[in-house]
């Protein structure tokens, strides 16, 4: 994929970036998952529909940067993911703490 320009390749990182969200260690989280997945997937949809449809020619690079304006707008958070639940495990909480979401103000989860 080294025929990519930088743009594309930026277009391609976000659009990513859009989709690839974490796995909620519970089905109490999916909900939250799905509902961000939703709104960051139908973003990067936009995106990529304003760079192939005619239009205004913004470029990829502007596509991109719109974007992961929307993607701020929509943070990965409200769930606690599969790997912050094992990583608590690791540190030897149990499952309930685990899985639990932390105090607000406390984790940027």
């Amino acid at each position: 994929m080294s025929d990519l320009t930088p743009e594309v390749r930026d277009l391609l990182a976000a659009v990513l970036e859009a989709i690839d969200l974490p796995h909620p260690a519970t089905a109490a989280g999916a909900e939250t998952h799905d509902r961000l997945l939703a709104a960051r997937a139908m973003h990067a949809r936009i995106a990529l529909r304003n760079l192939l449809d005619d239009g205004p020619d913004l470029g990829p690079g502007w596509n991109a940067r719109y974007l992961r304006e929307r993607l701020a707008q929509h943070p990965v958070t409200g769930y606690v993911t599969a790997e912050q639940a094992n990583a608590a495990l690791e540190q030897g909480k149990t499952w309930s703490e685990a899985v639990a979401l932390p105090a607000e103000g406390t984790d940027a989860r």
